[in-house]
């Protein structure tokens, strides 16, 4: 009744291990964001090269649509300003 076969020790080792790399998780969870608050520059993915540029955007008054203004290309509508 009380018996531990190898299915309840594979259950039981699968918990211990879920449970053992949470905690690993959490706790590099943590230290990136004690990393973060402390002033120190994160760590940037990928190539780590140039920063793409951001442009606004305005909403045209006839189709709705949201476009950069200055190189935005016209609709389908023959009346768009864009």
């Amino acid at each position: 009744m009380f018996g531990f076969g190898f299915s309840k020790l594979a259950v039981l080792i699968g918990i211990v291990a879920a449970v053992w790399y949470g905690f690993k998780l959490v706790g590099q969870m943590d230290r990136a964001r004690k990393q973060g608050q402390s002033g120190k520059p994160p760590r940037q993915s990928g190539g780590g090269g140039k920063v793409p540029e951001v442009e606004d955007t305005v909403q045209c008054p006839t189709c709705g649509a949201y476009v950069v203004a200055k190189s935005a290309s016209p609709c389908e509508r023959p009346d768009c300003p864009y």
